[in-house]
């Protein structure tokens, strides 16, 4: 699904607040309800955006969305900052995300190493992203690029797809021998750190918080980045605090010892 900004309200594009991860709010003008959604590749010279809107039963917007047609207008709110990327900070992001939870994800990638030819950042991208089911995974324009470039780059980005079932028809754009059968959880994490060789020394000896916030025994810092339905985020990294603060970090991450330091909750 695409979106155009009229020329007249277009913004400066060199503006903090338009550099990722950022989403905008759009407004269901019929029941008087909003919901944040991310540019997948943020926002063009001529104000395009492109989305990836899935039309769930009960999701009040998105189904509307999908009632409308070319030239239509709509009413969006934003740019609202869903968390500050910050060249040299970290030497890796993972990005642990189930369902449309890729989005923000994808805005990152694409503005760090899809649109550049010689990519500046030195830090590397984890990606691990689940569905239920190989046909429910994102549609091949948003998985081909993804999937080409971490076999091409596979030091800048390292792409873990995850389905419940494998059952059912195959993916256009991933073959069933890119996708692992089972949930992410604590070994699945370990193993993309590189690290589920190692676990039994940290079991033995046990981790500290404060070593894991600044990253693995290599002195890395990483920060791990969760996006998608709230039973998945509780399971990774901790249920959400009160009015969607970021609450304590438990789950998989909370096992590894990781804190709020080095974890986020979009």
């Amino acid at each position: 699904m695409a979106l155009t900004v009229p020329r007249k309200s277009i913004p400066s594009l060199n503006e903090t607040a338009f550099q990722p991860i950022w989403s905008i709010y759009i407004k269901d003008d019929d029941i008087q309800v909003e919901r944040p959604f991310t540019p997948l590749e943020g926002m063009d010279s001529e104000g395009r955006m492109k989305f990836w809107i899935k039309r769930y039963e009960r999701g009040e917007v998105g189904r509307w969305l999908h009632s409308k047609k070319v030239g239509d207008k709509i009413e969006i709110r934003g740019p609202l900052k869903t968390w500050p990327w910050q060249e040299g900070e970290w030497d890796e992001v993972v990005m642990i995300s189930g369902g449309t939870g890729i989005t923000p994800f994808y805005q990152l990638i694409h503005k760090e190493l899809l649109s550049q030819a010689s990519p500046k950042s030195k830090t590397r991208f984890t990606l691990l992203h689940s569905s239920r089911r190989p046909t429910e995974l994102p549609p091949a324009e948003l998985l081909r690029p993804l999937l080409a470039y971490s076999q091409a780059h596979p030091d800048k980005l390292d792409l873990r797809l995850f389905v419940d079932s494998s059952e059912g028809p195959s993916h256009p754009a991933a073959p069933s021998s890119t996708l692992a059968v089972g949930h992410i959880g604590r070994a699945a994490i370990e193993d993309a750190m590189g690290a589920g060789s190692k676990s039994w020394w940290r079991g033995l000896f046990g981790a500290s918080s404060s070593s894991r916030s600044q990253g693995d025994e290599a002195g890395k810092k990483v920060m791990f980045l969760v996006c998608g339905p709230d039973p998945m985020v509780a399971a990774i990294a901790g249920p959400f605090g009160r009015n969607f603060s970021q609450g304590d970090v438990g789950g998989a991450l909370g096992e590894l010892g990781y804190d709020k330091e080095s974890v986020w909750k979009l």
